[in-house]
């Protein structure tokens, strides 16, 4: 178990933790205290900018499981990236929905209460490949109806 309260004291976790805040949240609104990152910017890219975002966050999943993040932590990581990434799809709607769920925030702060609680104990790596599968299917199967369903607009109009 780590035993200091900073992942970027961790070598191994340092970047994660980098890149959760940079997507997450990077810069501040002047006068506030609400944050935000690139990906909801990068999420007004229609559907390149969704896809960009979810692997990104698949891809610091891989790596937090791979430093024993227990089922829990995986199931729940995978969930809210999915949602992140189904929400995220939708015009305007996704980018404001990124701007206040932050599901890599979540996930950093899953990981924090994994080694530094003791909470959700256990190895997640079993179930890791069959959570990802679903996730890139379910994610595939929505950019394919969008694609679809702006097909079929277009073709109205």
């Amino acid at each position: 178990m780590i035993q200091n309260q900073n992942l970027t004291e961790a070598p191994n976790l340092a970047w994660v933790e980098k890149i959760s805040n940079f997507l997450d949240s990077k810069f501040r609104i002047p006068g506030t205290k609400l944050k935000f990152g690139w990906d909801p910017l990068i999420g007004l890219i229609p559907g390149i900018g969704d896809f960009t975002g979810f692997i990104i966050s698949a891809i610091l999943m891989l790596y937090m499981t791979r430093y024993g993040a227990s089922r829990k932590v995986v199931i729940v990581m995978s969930l809210n990236i999915l949602l992140d990434a189904m929400i995220g799809t939708v015009p305007i709607v996704g980018s404001l929905f990124d701007f206040g769920f932050k599901a890599n925030k979540r996930n950093i702060e899953l990981l924090k209460e994994h080694y530094y609680e003791g909470k959700h104990q256990g190895n997640g790596n079993g179930i890791i490949l069959t959570i990802m599968f679903a996730l890139i299917s379910l994610f595939a199967l929505l950019i394919f109806s969008i694609f679809k369903l702006i097909t079929f607009i277009i073709h109205i109009f």
